[in-house]
């Protein structure tokens, strides 16, 4: 009864002193307090919620016979959106904070919204080793899914809630990368509505160019109903190995050694300065030393970056059994660094065993309680970018960081990218090695400035023939925009599809001036 009084009492003074300082003052200055009394409980309901919706579909394997209805509908809406005389442009009826970019599109409230009710894991074929699934399916949902099975997708990007659609209209990548490519390249087919309501589907063989033009296309030649990935057999356990490496070109020289290694199944470097990083490189097993078990996914496990640092400051190689799946996810509980800025205790012993089990809360919520001061303070306070780059650029784009906006830790993720058709290839005619530079976090340089400084990221990364993540904050110009990324297939795609009075062309639904 006393803890109880006591807990109550707590309560009302913090609501008191609450409604004295205002209700804009709390969520500006001490965000963490809303965190931790709402958004992580009702992270936890949604989560129950949509596990329990999963394992009912898949009980009652009701998504095959619902995902032909619910096509139809889609259709239905796209042909009823011609009849009415294609007053405006057409988008996906998915609230914009619904998705896991930070930035919420302006384009939702003037743009027709079609709805697409597409969540379910519909079949898994492990004769052609594929899986078919709906668009909004996530990543948390498929490895609990395929992992049991004895099966995982190739490529399983970080953060439990990115979708399927997300990651083929935009574009994904993972420790893995290295080996089988983008997430892109690990898909074998699409099938998409087009602006005059007609299903089709397209693999490298039928329809190529259409199967080719939709990634980094956003929702801009049709809507995504379903996609065929690859699935390759899984074990266990990564046997993962740490190496703390100090001195930028040592940094640059391990990374690039280990990610043109084949036999090494992930690949991956946290730079935690100029001249410090880890580097670490794994392996599937079936085989543990039980001894060496770390399961890094559990609630009260310390953040994985806090535990990869722990072999930087001790200057000691290392190696552990991770379980799979708790691989996979290992930076989803803290958001990989960026929940450091919204609870800047969640990584505490104390906080992780009372409450860890709840951590993170939904980035959806973040965005939808975050209000127009928060909003305004993160534009300019905060960087959140992928630079995909040629890896012998590395060097350089690691100091350029550091002289831009000098936020650590960065995060490299190596890539091959193959000379495909599309928006995104090598500048030459062979597959080239890649790396993805993440940068999360509050700039520690004194002048930065959110749009001159991610311009000058931006120009950067053009002039060595690189990419942008288009779910990021893009300042360029439409110009500067195709002078990045190759623009013939899909320009040729939007003609013959008739997208030009259907559909935003993509640059005008990720460019800075589209968003906020």
């Amino acid at each position: 009864m006393v803890p109880l009084l006591s807990l109550g009492i707590g309560l009302l003074l913090l609501l008191l002193w609450a409604r004295y300082k205002g209700i804009e003052y709390v969520l500006v200055h001490h965000r963490w307090i809303f965190v931790c009394l709402f958004l992580l409980p009702l992270s936890v309901l949604f989560d129950i919620y949509s596990q329990f919706r999963a394992w009912v579909v898949q009980k009652l394997h009701s998504a095959p016979l619902q995902h032909s209805q619910r096509v139809r509908y889609i259709q239905a809406q796209v042909r009823e959106w011609k009849k009415e005389g294609q007053k405006t442009y057409m988008c996906t009826g998915r609230p914009g904070w619904h998705t896991v970019s930070l930035r919420v599109g302006k384009y939702k409230k003037t743009h027709k919204n079609i709805f697409i009710n597409l969540m379910d894991i519909l079949e898994i074929d492990t004769e052609r080793q594929v899986v078919r699934v709906e668009p909004l399916v996530t990543m948390g949902q498929l490895t609990a899914y395929l992992n049991p099975l004895g099966w995982t997708i190739p490529v399983v990007p970080e953060l439990d809630d990115l979708t399927v659609g997300g990651l083929v209209m935009g574009t994904g990548i993972e420790t893995s990368s290295h080996v089988y490519g983008l997430f892109q390249h690990t898909c074998k087919a699409y099938e998409i509505v087009l602006a005059d309501g007609s299903l089709v589907r397209c693999t490298p063989e039928e329809n190529s160019d259409l199967f080719y033009a939709v990634p980094w296309s956003c929702g801009t030649l049709g809507f995504l109903v379903a996609a065929e990935i690859n699935i390759v057999p899984v074990k266990k356990y990564i046997k993962l190995h740490y190496e703390p490496v100090r001195g930028l070109k040592a940094i640059c020289k391990r990374f690039t050694e280990e990610s043109e290694k084949k036999e090494n199944h992930f690949v991956e470097g946290l730079v935690y300065s100029l001249e410090e990083a880890v580097i670490m490189s794994g392996v599937l097993t079936d085989e543990a030393d039980q001894s060496k078990v770390n399961s890094i996914g559990n609630y009260y496990k310390p953040w994985f970056y806090k535990h990869v640092e722990k072999y930087l400051k001790a200057n000691k190689t290392g190696a552990e059994y991770i379980p799979t799946r708790h691989y996979y996810h290992r930076h989803t509980r803290s958001i990989f660094w960026v929940l450091r800025e919204i609870l800047p205790f969640g990584n505490n012993p104390v906080f992780r065993y009372l409450f860890g089990w709840m951590v993170p809360p939904k980035i959806s919520l973040l965005k939808l309680t975050q209000g127009e001061a928060i909003r305004k303070l993160y534009e300019q306070h905060h960087v959140v970018q992928d630079m995909m780059i040629p890896i012998k650029s590395l060097e350089k784009c690691i100091e350029t960081y550091h002289s831009d906006i000098k936020v650590y830790p960065l995060w490299l993720c190596p890539f091959i990218l193959p000379n495909n058709p599309g928006m995104v290839h090598p500048k030459g005619d062979e597959t080239e090695l890649f790396v993805n530079v993440g940068s999360y976090g509050e700039p520690q340089t004194k002048h930065f400035e959110a749009r001159a400084s991610t311009r000058q990221m931006e120009k950067f990364v053009r002039s060595i023939h690189g990419f942008q993540m288009l779910y990021a904050d893009c300042y360029m110009t439409r110009e500067e925009f195709w002078e990045m990324f190759d623009g013939s297939l899909y320009h040729k795609l939007r003609k013959e599809l008739q997208c030009s009075d259907a559909f935003p062309e993509v640059y005008d639904k990720i460019s800075k001036a589209a968003r906020h």
